[in-house]
C-alpha cells in the first residue's frame, strides 16, 4: 500500500534568507499516528503549513493521499484538516453555524448528523447555539478541532494540539485520535508534552534547525537510544568508589548513600569510558566482597524525553 503522506527533498528557505527545511524526506503510513518532536524554531510548523497549502515551499513534491499539494490542490487540501497552534475563532458565529460552514468549504454534502456526532464528540453539543467569541479558551480550542473533522478528512494535522488546555480536554482530545485512526485517519501531531507522543504515536519525527534528524519506531529508537539507571540505596555512606569497582561506570549520589549505574538498555551491560563489559550480578558479587551492603535498589528506563534532549544535545554540539 503507497503511503498516505509522500514528502520528497522538501526545502523552505524564507526572502530574509533564513532556511526554515533543510531537504525533507518522509513517508507516513494510512492509520498512522506520527509525533513531530523539536524545539522552538525547529521547523515544524512550517512544515506542516506547507502540506496543508497555507506556505509555498522553496523545493521538493508533497503527495497527499494521491494528490501533488501544488498541481492538484483542491484534492489534496480535501484530505487534509488542520487543527493549528494559534486560535482564530473570536467570532461572532455559534459552534453549529461555523463547523458546518467549514464542511462547506470543502464541497461536502450538508450531514447534520454527523456535525452532530463531532460536536458530541468534543463535548460540544451544549454549546452548539452560543457564539465562539462568548467561549472559554479551552472551548475554543474544541470548536478550531470540530472544524478541522467537518470535512471528514483522511489525515489530521494536530499542531500543540492540547497547548494551554487543561486535563480534561486533554483526554477527551486523545479518546478522539484514537477513534478516528480506529477509522483509519492519519494523525500527525506536534506536541510540547512529549508524555503524549510516548504513549499515542507509532513513529517519532526529531526535528531540529529545519532538518529532520532522526525518523525512528518509537519502540525502536528506546531501544536503540535508551538508557537503563540502577540505583542502590547504601547501608553506609561512601567517601569515595573503592578501587575494586573501577571497571563500571558508577557514580555517587545523595552524600555518599545512593550509587548509581547506567548501562546500555538493549545491551543490557556498560562498556563506557573503556571498561571491559561486566553485568548486573558481577558488580553485586564484586560489593559483597568488598563489604558494600545496599537496602534496596531499582532500575529506571529512558523516557522518551530523554532520548530527544540527548537527540537534541548531540546534533548542537551541547553536551548531553
Amino acid at each position: 500500500m503507497p503511503p498516505v503522506l509522500s514528502i520528497r527533498n522538501l526545502s523552505k528557505t524564507y526572502a530574509s534568507g533564513l532556511q526554515a527545511l533543510q531537504d525533507i524526506n518522509l513517508e507516513i503510513d494510512k492509520g498512522e499516528i506520527f509525533a513531530l518532536l523539536g524545539p522552538n524554531g525547529a521547523g515544524k510548523t512550517t512544515l506542516i503549513n506547507i502540506i496543508c497549502g497555507i506556505v509555498t515551499a522553496s523545493g521538493g513534491q508533497v503527495v497527499a493521499d494521491g494528490h501533488d499539494i501544488v498541481s492538484d490542490y483542491r484534492a489534496a487540501r480535501a484530505k487534509i484538516g488542520l487543527v493549528p497552534q494559534e486560535l482564530a475563532t473570536d467570532t461572532f458565529e455559534p459552534v453549529w453555524a461555523t463547523v458546518s460552514f467549514s464542511r462547506g468549504l470543502f464541497g461536502r454534502a450538508n450531514n447534520p448528523a454527523y456535525v452532530e456526532k463531532v460536536l458530541r464528540d468534543l463535548s460540544l453539543w451544549d454549546k452548539r447555539k452560543d457564539r465562539i467569541m462568548t467561549l472559554s479558551g479551552g472551548m475554543k480550542r474544541r470548536v478550531m478541532i470540530a472544524k478541522a473533522l467537518a470535512h471528514e478528512p483522511e489525515i489530521l494535522f494536530l499542531d500543540e494540539p492540547t497547548a494551554g488546555v487543561d486535563v480534561e480536554l486533554r483526554r477527551d482530545m486523545w479518546t478522539l485520535v484514537r477513534g478516528l485512526r480506529e477509522r483509519g485517519v492519519t494523525i500527525i501531531l506536534t506536541t510540547h508534552y512529549i508524555e503524549e507522543a510516548e504513549e499515542m504515536a507509532d513513529r517519532i519525527g526529531v526535528m531540529r534547525k529545519g532538518e529532520l534528524i532522526v525518523v525512528e519506531d518509537k519502540a525502536t529508537l528506546m531501544k536503540k537510544l535508551g538508557k537503563k539507571q540502577l540505583t542502590l540505596n547504601l547501608q553506609e555512606p561512601l567517601s569515595a568508589l573503592p578501587a575494586g569497582l573501577e571497571r563500571w561506570p558508577l557514580s555517587l549520589k545523595a552524600g555518599g548513600s545512593e550509587l548509581e549505574y547506567s548501562f546500555d538498555a538493549a545491551a543490557g551491560q556498560g562498556v563506557e569510558h573503556g571498561a571491559e563489559q561486566s553485568d548486573i550480578p558481577a558488580l553485586l558479587r564484586t560489593m559483597g566482597e568488598l563489604g558494600i551492603g545496599y537496602k534496596d535498589l531499582n532500575t529506571r528506563q529512558s523516557s522518551l524525553e530523554d532520548i530527544f534532549v540527548s537527540l537534541v544535545s548531540q546534533r548542537s554540539g551541547a553536551p548531553s
